[in-house]
């Protein structure tokens, strides 16, 4: 199986840390965001990895070679301009393949659970849900008893910007910048979506002071 990080965004929230350093490169606990992705996917069994670049990309791809230091094989999918999510997992499948894969925003910190890789079932989607943060009160969907996501309902959960994808999700649209989230939605309403709550610690790492509190957390805890 193959993973995707999206790593393309602008890091606009994390001015000013990301006026000369890429959002994915910024350190918490002694490494960047990336590291704690890719050094988790090998862990996973994980050794071939897309990573899609565009604002200073040129750093990501000289801060990180070819991944073999780290027992990965990178590829880079460059942007000129960002695509936005789907349009960046649709211009990478050629470097995806067909089969499904593991997609993982790069701006979240989480453990990475080997039960999420279980076959999709004829399903296009599987999305890892945690409980809604504090920045985040009124979540994003319904998990419901049979392990089905919902768009409605309650209890809502938090998308965690985890996935297993099936490419297919995404094959059909045409080339150029879309987002994922209205895919997923008119999958979900026919059933192919399903959802696993992740109940350990994970990290929306979206303003400098969730970047240094969770620097802290991992200082504590490493």
């Amino acid at each position: 199986m193959k993973a995707m990080v999206l790593a393309a965004g602008l890091g606009t929230r994390m001015r000013p840390l990301t006026d000369h350093c890429p959002k994915p490169l910024l350190e918490a606990g002694c490494r960047p965001l990336i590291v704690h992705h890719l050094q988790r996917l090998a862990a996973l069994g994980i050794h071939e990895v897309v990573i899609n670049v565009s604002y200073r990309a040129a750093q990501i791809v000289d801060a990180l070679g070819d991944g073999a230091s780290l027992g990965l094989r990178l590829h880079f999918s460059h942007e000129p301009e960002p695509l936005e999510t789907g349009g960046g997992i649709r211009q990478a499948l050629g470097l995806l393949g067909e089969a499904p894969f593991l997609l993982v925003n790069g701006d979240v910190w989480c453990e990475l659970d080997p039960r999420w890789l279980a076959p999709l079932d004829g399903d296009l989607a599987r999305l890892v849900l945690v409980d809604n943060p504090p920045h985040h009160p009124e979540g994003d969907f319904h998990l419901d008893a049979a392990g089905r996501v919902r768009a409605d309902g309650r209890p809502r959960l938090t998308f965690a910007g985890i996935s297993l994808l099936d490419p297919a999700l995404v094959a059909d649209q045409p080339p150029g910048a879309f987002k994922l989230a209205p895919l997923l939605r008119d999958a979900m309403a026919d059933a192919r979506v399903a959802g696993c709550h992740h109940d350990g610690h994970w990290v929306d790492v979206g303003t400098p002071q969730r970047l240094a509190e969770l620097d802290a957390w991992l200082r504590r805890h490493n």
